[in-house]
């Protein structure tokens, strides 16, 4: 591990709040398309052209030409320009901060990322989840990770099935969307043949994207997320990791703005998650461990009041959840150990 300049801490802030800034004012200018006329029987009429998300080309009918239709079309033009010069912005901090030893994703990824984040994904409730997280978290942290497993190509997204607080046009055909990625994603068969797939993989690659839902009370196969057309495993545990998730930047060419769990759950998670590998996974309980390790590192030294709520949050779940924490503590330098088992009551 080690710690990135204050310049860069400075630099990262700044790039996250431009890019909820950007994703705050979404206006029409944020719509890749052009206006177009067309002449029906001597009068002008506007259309405008775009393509979606999932890249199917759309011709929309505004109206006859008139004032109000031709202004619209003149803010269009306007709004474009200053998108424009906004994401040249955010493009250089990302570069800048690659400069300085800020974490990157790999290029495929960091593809898919931007893509999912574009489409909306993140604001329909999804949460990144596993080592890309984990990878972020370093930035937000103002840290490098180094030694921790960092080479991963899976996407895994996590989310609930349905959201507390419902709003329209939160949704994402994420099949589509990933199939207009044109990177040879295919739908990963199950076990069970007549269950739907909830990965999508490209075949002889390690790029892979999984998406996630907490377990209901009885997990009997995949679970349907209707808003994003697709299925999800369900996974126990999963709940109190994204809660509380926390806004972040993934660094790469085109950075992207996330959701995130907060880094000291993600850290007790990735216990409990090692806890719960069975024998032939030594490899990934390993790398749970180390990447809990460095992040409680970090957080008790610069954040230690979230580890506290944390642990606390964790408790309040139950002496199962403590109890599998506990047994993986023996794993982490001594002086960790205890300070988190003491927060466990």
């Amino acid at each position: 591990m080690r710690r990135l300049p204050l310049e860069a801490m400075t630099m990262y802030a700044e790039l996250v709040e431009q890019l909820t800034a950007l994703e705050a004012s979404r206006t029409l200018g944020s719509t890749p398309g052009v206006f177009v006329t067309k002449e029906v029987k001597g009068n002008d009429y506007y259309y405008f052209q775009y393509v979606d998300a999932v890249g199917s080309r759309h011709q929309e009918y505004l109206g006859r030409r008139d004032d109000t239709l031709d202004e619209l079309v003149r803010r269009y033009a306007e709004n474009k320009q200053a998108l424009a010069a906004d994401r040249e912005s955010v493009a250089r901090l990302a570069a800048s901060l690659r400069a300085l030893g800020a974490g990157q994703t790999d290029a495929p990824s960091a593809k898919v990322i931007r893509a999912l984040a574009d489409a909306g994904i993140f604001r329909a409730g999804a949460v990144l989840v596993g080592t890309h997280a984990f990878a972020a978290m370093g930035n937000v942290l103002g840290v490098s990770w180094t030694g921790a497993g960092m080479r991963t190509q899976d996407v895994d997204l996590a989310a609930p099935r349905v959201l507390e607080v419902a709003a329209p046009g939160l949704s994402t055909d994420l099949p589509a969307l990933v199939d207009s990625l044109e990177m040879g994603f295919l739908p990963v068969p199950g076990l069970d043949r007549n269950s739907p797939s909830t990965s999508f993989k490209v075949l002889g690659q390690s790029l892979r994207i999984d998406l996630l839902t907490p377990a209901p009370a009885r997990p009997r196969g995949p679970v349907e997320i209707p808003r994003f057309a697709a299925a999800a495993e369900p996974l126990r545990y999963l709940d109190y990791l994204i809660e509380t998730p926390i806004r972040a930047a993934i660094v790469a060419g085109d950075p992207a703005l996330v959701f995130l769990p907060d880094p000291a759950r993600f850290a007790l998670h990735k216990l409990i998650t090692a806890s719960a590998r069975p024998a032939t996974e030594t490899a990934k309980q390993h790398k749970d461990r180390v990447q809990a390790g460095q992040l409680l590192e970090v957080l008790f030294e610069d954040r230690p009041g979230d580890v506290v709520l944390a642990a606390q949050a964790l408790a309040a779940r139950g002496r199962g959840w403590v109890t599998r924490v506990r047994g993986q503590l023996r794993h982490l330098p001594p002086e960790i150990a205890e300070t988190v088992s003491g927060q466990l009551g």
